[in-house]
């Protein structure tokens, strides 16, 4: 008969109830650093693999959430700098769109709405991983410049120039011609 209160069982229900709560915003965090469904999974995974044995270290964290972004981040820097570094480079397919377009009422406003969102997320894949993570982890999520000083281990100064240029830069590219001239409809 397997006992379901050995340690390990226990350990895990531990482990479930901190973590569980914020893999929702985690896999947010992750797809907007990543820009990829299977990457931002890849990452949340490996993250909870190397927290699952510091069980007791997450137990003692006042701001979990933060925390956890934290370290998300540093995790995604550290995959990032692997792969720049690595003689292998992975080809990867453009993004999946994530709907498609039905024949319903509404068709006009769910297009627009639609090629917005593919503008955002064009313009959004043209900054750097750096500039990404702080536009998605502040403007995006909400959290304060004073939370990000320790997200990211970075001085506010350098935080608000940072966030300054790529917003400047996202505006930059959102600001031009959404059509390219033989796209343009004549009339």
């Amino acid at each position: 008969m397997v006992n379901l209160w050995s340690n390990s069982a226990y350990n895990k229900n531990r482990f479930e109830n901190l973590v569980s709560p914020h893999i929702d915003h985690l896999y947010r965090l992750s797809y907007r650093f990543t820009g990829s469904r299977e990457d931002s999974e890849d990452l949340v995974q490996d993250l909870l693999v190397k927290l699952y044995p510091r069980l007791e270290e997450i137990e003692a964290i006042e701001k979990l959430k933060p925390w956890l972004a934290q370290v998300l981040y540093r995790l995604f820097i550290d995959r990032t700098r692997q792969h720049k570094r690595s003689v292998l480079s992975v080809v990867e397919d453009s993004m999946e769109p994530d709907s498609q377009l039905d024949g319903g009422a509404g068709t006009e406003e769910l297009a627009a709405g639609t090629l917005t969102r593919e503008r955002l997320q064009e313009s959004f894949a043209v900054l750097n991983e750096d500039q990404r993570a702080l536009l998605s982890l502040h403007d995006i999520e909400g959290y304060t410049l004073a939370e990000l000083v320790d997200v990211l281990d970075v001085p506010l100064g350098t935080l608000k120039s940072r966030l300054n240029r790529s917003r400047a830069k996202l505006r930059e590219h959102l600001s031009r011609e959404p059509f390219v001239e033989n796209q343009r409809v004549n009339r």
